[in-house]
């Protein structure tokens, strides 16, 4: 890299103009991936944390993509998921959007109706069961409401009395999450059915997908694993399409802006390579000097840019939801580094064709 590294040192205000555009791409492409995360966490975490392997939906229409907003399971379809072989436990669980009520605010809140003593309910033990007319708080709902164990709340118009305060940030659609039992969450959803709740959270062993599968046909039900429930989650699918698609165009910018500038730059020095091809430099040698400056461009920038960023997002993590983990800073920053690469590979492969005599004639 003995050319390339004095290009770099001869020509720093190309370079360092270059690098800054680099690193601001990484910094924003960074910043987006934190921020895709936290808004998914967000909107989702109430469902991604469950205890279980799986949830059951049955929607009103066969065929209808499972959706927490539609679904509607009854106790007979609870009992037959019980009834399942490798079914360890069916527990039928409620979830409605609503208002609460505070004797000093409002807010909104996710309630999950839950059968006494169940283990989703964060931090259940022997003695978490939720009483008749009680309410289990994550902490970001106890700070919304301003309040504490004892304090009454009023929940879809039920008036209901804190109970415990879970050192949890569950939350779904943007709202923190509530729990309470079966029987008052019905009342406050307005279904007066017994037996009636949103979905079926299944913990299973030795249960298979196909298996599952074969039950979802004959009871009614649409099953999927935890993990993949959060589609089910209407604002989920649309918000994080949208965001993914910024982070593909703006990895995608990055290419065309390094392959531009590394195909102007080998445009410029066609004299200085075909001094270097005259001399009895190879190809090889000529692509590997090429692609020297490009790495150092894209680590420098990418680097810094992706730092700068993690930092930015930790500082702003009490403000806007982010998640800062290597999944959402190092993958970012590999992709943008792959990427740049394939652009600056573009752009220098013409360097293979120089014609020694014709640039030196060219430059007479």
């Amino acid at each position: 890299m003995f050319v390339s590294l004095r290009d770099l040192r001869h020509a720093r205000g190309r370079f360092a103009l270059v690098g800054t555009v680099v690193l601001l791409i990484a910094f924003l492409v960074t910043f987006l991936g934190t921020l895709t995360a936290g808004l998914a966490r967000e909107s989702t975490s109430a469902i991604t944390d469950l205890p279980a392997d799986y949830l059951a939906f049955s929607m009103p229409a066969p065929g209808d993509a499972p959706g927490f907003t539609a679904s509607s399971i009854d106790e007979a379809q609870v009992k037959q998921w019980s009834s399942v072989p490798g079914v360890e436990s069916a527990q039928p669980v409620g979830v409605t959007t609503t208002r609460a009520t505070s004797p000093t605010t409002t807010a909104a809140v996710t309630a999950f109706g839950v059968l006494p003593g169940s283990a989703l309910v964060p931090g259940a033990d022997d003695s978490g069961v939720i009483p008749s007319g009680g309410v289990v708080l994550s902490a970001p709902a106890a700070d919304a409401l301003a309040v504490g164990e004892g304090d009454p709340v009023t929940l879809g118009g039920e008036r209901l009395t804190v109970t415990r305060i879970v050192d949890a940030d569950d939350s779904f659609a943007h709202t923190p999450a509530v729990w309470v039992g079966l029987d008052d969450w019905r009342r406050l959803g307005g279904r007066s059915a017994p037996g009636t709740a949103t979905v079926i959270a299944l913990s299973v062993h030795g249960l298979s997908a196909e298996a599952i599968a074969d039950e979802d046909a004959t009871i009614g039900t649409t099953t999927l694993p935890t993990s993949e429930a959060r589609s089910a989650v209407s604002s989920f699918t649309a918000e994080n399409m949208s965001l993914s698609i910024m982070l593909a165009f703006l990895i995608g910018i990055s290419a065309l802006v390094v392959g531009a500038f590394f195909t102007v730059w080998t445009i410029s020095r066609s004299g200085d390579l075909a001094v270097l091809r005259a001399l009895g430099a190879s190809t090889a040698y000529l692509l590997r000097d090429s692609l020297g400056q490009a790495v150092v461009v894209l680590v420098a920038g990418i680097g810094v840019g992706s730092a700068l960023s993690a930092l930015a997002a930790t500082a702003l993590a009490g403000v806007v939801p982010v998640v800062v983990d290597a999944a959402t800073v190092l993958v970012p920053a590999l992709a943008l580094l792959a990427v740049g690469l394939l652009g600056a590979v573009a752009a220098v492969v013409r360097v293979g064709r120089v014609d020694a005599h014709a640039a030196l004639a060219a430059g007479r």
